[in-house]
């Protein structure tokens, strides 16, 4: 797993960072129409298993969880921030945010309708890229999807200075390949796997992969 001290800088970053953050980002979708496609597809595939509640596992904020709550999924988010939850809590005080890892959900066995990786993977360490689909598997019903969302390369840098703030964040780029490699190790049957051109803003592709764990 990544090293205590690694966990806990992505974490204090994260708090110093959640307010600047979430302004930044706030009205990104709208921006954003094949995010918004694809999420509305993974919204209607979760709906209509009906296997129980949406996880946005690493939610940051709150935002993608609130639109995938505007599309009619019983949604809810985790982050490993306190910073962020309290920020998503304040900005959507109707769904529930909690504290946590993704690396070992507070949840039981079987327990999600759906599960939401939306660039929550970008700071783990593909080496540990196993333990995380390995604990989504677990968490999610026979039949239901999971999404995620990535930067797409083979590389990565540090980043100290971000969103206004300083900090200390490693950000991961990954392949395609891996991704799905990693997620039909951990059980997981891939569907579908788009890469998007940057846009004028990006430095890299953004990557999308969706799965679900079979009946």
């Amino acid at each position: 797993m990544p090293s205590t001290e690694d966990l806990a800088g992505t974490q204090a970053s994260y708090d110093t960072a959640a307010a600047s953050y979430a302004a930044l980002l706030e009205d990104e979708l709208d921006n954003r129409t094949f995010d918004r496609a694809l999420l509305s597809a993974f919204a209607e595939m979760a709906s209509s298993a009906d296997l129980g509640p949406v996880g946005d596992l690493g939610c940051g904020p709150g935002r993608v969880t609130a639109h995938l709550s505007s599309l009619g999924v019983d949604a809810f988010g985790v982050d490993l921030s306190p910073g962020m939850v309290d920020e998503a809590r304040r900005r959507h005080p109707d769904l529930r945010f909690e504290v946590g890892s993704i690396l070992d959900l507070e949840l039981p066995d079987a327990s999600l309708g759906g599960a939401l990786l939306w660039y929550s993977t970008v700071h783990t360490p593909p080496a540990q890229l196993p333990a995380v689909y390995a604990e989504v598997c677990r968490v999610l019903a026979p039949g239901a999807p999971m999404l995620t969302a990535f930067k797409v390369g083979d590389r990565q840098v540090h980043l100290q200075h971000a969103y206004g703030h300083d900090l200390s964040l490693q950000v991961y780029w990954t392949p395609v390949e891996l991704v799905t490699d990693l997620l039909a190790q951990a059980g997981l049957v891939v569907d579908a796997r788009v890469v998007c051109e940057p846009a004028p803003h990006e430095k890299q592709p953004q990557g999308y992969v969706m799965a679900h764990r079979p009946a």
